[in-house]
């Protein structure tokens, strides 16, 4: 009865780990969750009362599919001046969060046979979404040593006649890894002079730790401003999951034209009420709270990663950015997702296996929560494996 198509869709292991987490806390287990991708902070004030005022406007008819004028232009505007990117409104398009941007993206590029490189570790969604538009994806596999980050060389040989697109994601999830602006011009140089389209994926770019600095891959070269898309949105930066808003932008505006026609067979526009929200979350008004946010999730990194660090057996790259770590265990376990089974299972602990990101022998880590329990967290997860150890 089903479609083949759907078949082959597998559900979101985060999800499903976030959700059996819950659901074994609601039945009175002392459950500690690092397994989701959502910030513990709420949405900032300003960002409400928006939405509030647009609710008393009456601001709750439908609107243009890829999103009012007023937000296309605060978009443009937040491109301009954070990124250096000058996109038209009609070269713009939002959306239902990030995932329904290049859900978008990938149904309108993708033919059966088209190849698509993708890095590991990756965002679990990527591959799944490639899949289902009938494309095949081409892993590139990267270390603790390379700091989970592919090189120019790495991508060149992975490019074939069949590859239509390349994925990038900077700062990175799950391991935090951010681009600089020179391993961004080696890329570039690859791809010149190839077909080669590239979807930057730049969700975390407001959350980049130390001296590290985040740079937009389009800002790169006019060769790739021209093939790149990037996609973005509000949901990590100014803890608006919830909200459910996204947003792409492409030179191509034949290429947004397509997608806005996708849509307007899908879902139409997104939420009106988080369109007037998501404009005062995109012209500065909170940059304020944005920085409170980076400056407490980078107190948690340092916390966590000298915690794990000092754990017989675990180990975990410093991240650059974004609020996950992605810790090894290849000297405790070779099979991640037994071992998330058995923490969860002996100490309460949710975390997401590597494999679900390409990558057997890791563990993600979200310290998007208190200091307190990320301590007691990883005290549970150091019993534990001081027990594998014995």
């Amino acid at each position: 009865m089903l479609s083949k198509r759907i078949q082959t869709l597998s559900a979101s292991l985060t999800i499903a780990i976030s959700t059996l987490a819950r659901e074994l806390k609601a039945e009175g287990k002392d459950v500690i969750s690092f397994s989701a991708g959502e910030p513990d902070f709420d949405t900032p004030v300003a960002v409400k009362n928006a939405a509030k005022k647009a609710l008393d406007e009456g601001h709750t008819k439908y609107t243009a599919v890829p999103g009012t004028p007023e937000l296309l232009e605060a978009v443009a505007n937040k491109l301009k001046r954070e990124n250096g990117l000058t996109y038209a409104t009609n070269q713009i398009q939002t959306n239902n969060g990030a995932k329904h941007s290049l859900f978008n993206l990938f149904q309108a590029l993708i033919d059966e046979g088209d190849e698509v490189i993708i890095p590991a570790p990756y965002w679990v969604t990527y591959p799944e979404l490639v899949k289902y538009a009938g494309g095949t994806s081409v892993i590139i596999e990267t270390t603790d040593e390379s700091g989970f980050k592919i090189t120019a060389e790495q991508l060149k040989d992975a490019i074939t006649p069949k590859t239509k697109l390349l994925v990038l994601t900077s700062p990175s999830n799950p391991t935090g890894a951010v681009y600089s602006k020179e391993e961004l011009e080696a890329l570039a140089e690859v791809l010149k002079d190839t077909k080669v389209l590239v979807a930057s994926d730049e969700m975390y770019e407001k959350l980049v730790f130390g001296d590290t600095e985040f740079v937009a891959t389009a800002s790169i070269s006019d060769d790739m401003f021209q093939r790149t898309i990037t996609i973005n949105g509000l949901s990590k930066s100014a803890a608006m999951t919830g909200w459910r808003f996204g947003y792409m932008a492409s030179a191509n505006t034949e290429l947004i034209s397509v997608m806005n026609k996708l849509q307007s067979q899908s879902t139409s526009n997104i939420n009106s009420i988080t369109q007037d929200a998501a404009i005062v979350g995109l012209d500065g008004t909170i940059d304020k709270e944005i920085e409170e946010m980076r400056v407490a999730f980078e107190e948690r990194c340092n916390k966590a990663v000298e915690l794990f660090n000092a754990v017989d057996g675990l180990s975990v790259v410093k991240p650059n950015g974004a609020f996950y770590l992605f810790v090894n265990i290849k000297e405790v376990s070779n099979d991640s997702m037994q071992f998330c089974k058995d923490l969860l299972e002996a100490e309460g602990v949710a975390v997401v296996p590597g494999v679900g990101f390409g990558s057997e022998g890791y563990f993600r880590f979200s310290f998007a929560t208190d200091i307190e329990t990320i301590e007691e967290g990883i005290k549970r997860i150091e019993r534990f494996v001081q027990g594998l150890k014995k």
